[in-house]
């Protein structure tokens, strides 16, 4: 069987550095930091007091007043972001056989908030369950696919990927494998994340996993930095329009980029931890070079998991110097996670889309706030610190991890017919 082509006809994104794709890409292109104290609650207990929010967001730009009830922030930010993405790629929605077209989504948490508050007003209460009948709808992980679906009449596959944090990237090589093999014309896919609540910046901080550098939240995403104490909690969504060449074509769709390959892997290690040798990550990226038909030496750039964790930053460089030999210091390395911070679910989807804009303008954005070297890594990697840098990008690559070891990487290449 003859696999098809599958390209990007469409981008969407709504982050901490920017709320559209445009926006998104200036603040990428520039270095911009999204840190800034936590706007959403009294944060003065808590041990981290700042996170990437979510800026200059009116719910009543999208949404009436009934559909912000039924929706949780993460289903939101899902509809906004394929909003654009569908818009972009000009779709014809009155023409367009709707039983071909899918939607594939991550998330790794889901409405988290909802849950907080739902939980909160039935213990301040009398025992009594008063619950919202939107409750389990506006909560539950799946419902950001299934409300896309709803919204534009898309009757193919309709699923959510959970994976903590390799969620959308898990969603997008999904919907790689559904159009390869011929069984949708088109999917929806991406991610979203709304979890700087009370409930995801406790529950992070209990395990230590989030940078305290209350002092100077800009600066506190830092990957590959000597000082890095932890990762900086991201909000907001990515969406892509995945298309089979052949009906893009047939429509005069714009193309972006060709998704070229996936690789998946497990790191069989620990809960929360890498493996200190990068092993699943090693196994993860050769997989996805043997996915995509492509050799190491055609890797021009990996945006890399990248969360400035102490040990995770060092095990993914130690495999890519493994999988890439002397080649790794030919590739620009980089993490985007140091101005969006991380956004879980959603940051396979906004990663990918940074992997595209990044050979659109033949321009690696940076890996910003490194100010010292950490003797664990090789100072011969360039991990384009600090500012951008002039480059074509025929080839990317982009990973992404998630909590219980499952790893995901994406294999992206410049459209050529």
């Amino acid at each position: 069987m003859e696999l098809k082509r599958v390209v990007v006809t469409g981008l969407g994104a709504l982050t901490p550095i920017g709320n559209n794709i445009q926006e998104y890409w200036n603040g990428l292109a520039n270095g911009k930091s999204g840190s800034a104290p936590i706007t959403y609650y009294n944060t003065e207990k808590f041990k981290t007091k700042f996170a990437c929010e979510i800026k200059n967001f009116n719910t009543s730009d999208f949404f009436d007043r009934k559909e912000v009830r039924r929706l949780d922030k993460f289903a939101q930010y899902a509809l906004v972001a394929s909003d654009e993405a569908i818009a972009d790629s000009k779709i014809d929605l009155d023409t367009v056989d709707k039983y071909r077209v899918g939607v594939i989504w991550g998330a790794g948490i889901g409405g988290l908030e909802t849950f907080q508050n739902e939980v909160m007003n039935y213990a301040n209460g009398d025992g009594t369950p008063r619950f919202n009948p939107f409750f389990i709808p506006k909560m539950i992980a799946d419902i950001a696919p299934g409300n896309i679906s709803i919204k534009h009449g898309f009757m193919g596959p309709n699923y959510t990927t959970v994976s903590a944090c390799a969620s959308s990237a898990n969603a997008i090589i999904d919907a790689l494998n559904q159009i390869r093999m011929g069984y949708s014309d088109i999917i929806v896919t991406g991610g979203s994340e709304a979890a700087v609540t009370e409930a995801g910046m406790g529950g992070f901080n209990a395990m230590h996993a989030l940078s305290t550098r209350n002092d100077n939240p800009e600066t506190a995403s830092r990957p590959f930095d000597a000082t890095r104490d932890g990762f900086v909690l991201g909000e907001g969504s990515g969406a892509l329009i995945l298309e089979d060449l052949d009906h893009a074509k047939a429509r005069g769709a714009k193309i972006y980029a060709e998704v070229i390959g996936g690789g998946l892997s497990s790191d069989a290690h620990h809960m929360t931890a890498p493996h200190p040798d990068g092993k699943g990550v090693i196994v993860v990226m050769k997989n996805c070079l043997r996915n995509a038909g492509i050799h190491p030496e055609d890797v021009d750039a990996i945006n890399t998991h990248g969360t400035s964790t102490p040990l995770g930053d060092v095990a993914e460089l130690k495999a890519i110097k493994e999988v890439f030999g002397e080649h790794a210091k030919n590739i620009n390395i980089n993490s985007t996670k140091s101005m969006t911070g991380h956004l879980l679910g959603a940051a396979g989807a906004i990663e990918a889309i940074a992997s595209i804009l990044a050979m659109q303008h033949s321009l690696v954005p940076p890996t910003i706030n490194h100010e010292t070297q950490d003797e664990n890594i090789d100072p011969e990697l360039n991990l384009t610190l600090n500012k951008a840098q002039k480059r074509e990008v025929k080839v990317a690559l982009s990973n992404t991890f998630g909590f219980g070891g499952h790893n995901a990487c994406i294999a992206l290449k410049t459209f050529e017919d």
